[in-house]
């Protein structure tokens, strides 16, 4: 029987790319800073999964995602021509993925979902960051568990299973809930139900993956309304 929803959030529950752009748009125009913020944006989510990996692999020790969102950030601005950006403006930049905003339909179907289910996030992001996302975006969670409490990332086993562990029961009550074909595949794996919602939006026109469900998952939606229909019939 299904116990709790958990979710990913960058992608999934929360549109990290236009936020972000349009936040660093407002700050050129403050600071009077000219770049291709869209590019910057997007290269930086690109060192989103090489930056873990060093953690992941054991070349690294255990590194929060706001630090290694700050290293990359630092290698990338020379490039952009923002070298000159001061230690504050960076530190700004950073604290950028606190306050992304929700798919329009991320917080009426979590709170649809809510009525009948413990409802959670599962990122790969800090403690601080899914709990000041959360405020700022309206997410109605009843539970906030992240990669600072396993240090770990996904799709490391013991994120899942210290999920399960955490809520006091068996994988197979909860539903591990993502746009990313990838992270389903880990959950399932370790007994988890699954279920796709679509982002084709996610990385903006380019966006090549995980414009569909690639695999037979659990559930399949559009958004999280129709995930709630679902799941609530």
């Amino acid at each position: 029987m299904i116990q709790a929803l958990l979710f990913d959030v960058f992608g999934t529950v929360v549109d990290w790319r236009s936020s972000l752009i349009a936040r660093f748009e407002q700050m050129g125009r403050d600071q009077g800073l000219s770049a291709d913020w869209a590019t910057l944006v997007d290269d930086w989510r690109g060192e989103y999964q090489p930056a873990m990996n060093k953690v992941r692999s054991g070349q690294r020790e255990w590194t929060p995602l706001e630090q290694l969102h700050r290293e990359s950030l630092d290698m990338l601005l020379s490039k952009h021509g923002l070298g000159q950006v001061n230690t504050q403006l960076r530190e700004e930049m950073v604290r950028g993925w606190h306050f992304l905003h929700p798919w329009p339909d991320s917080v009426a179907g979590l709170r649809r979902l809510k009525q009948k289910y413990i409802i959670g996030t599962l990122s790969n992001g800090g403690l601080r960051l899914l709990t000041d996302t959360a405020k700022f975006a309206h997410l109605p969670w009843d539970v906030v568990l992240c990669s600072d409490l396993f240090r770990h990332y996904k799709p490391d086993p013991k994120v899942y299973l210290g999920a399960a562990r955490l809520l006091d029961t068996d994988p197979k009550n909860i539903v591990m809930v993502a746009a990313h074909n990838y992270d389903l595949a880990a959950a399932r794996s370790h007994g988890f139900k699954t279920g796709f919602v679509a982002r084709p939006a996610e990385y903006g026109p380019r966006q090549e993956s995980d414009l569909s469900a690639e695999a037979d998952w659990d559930y399949v939606a559009n958004d999280f309304e129709e995930l709630a229909a679902q799941l609530n019939a």
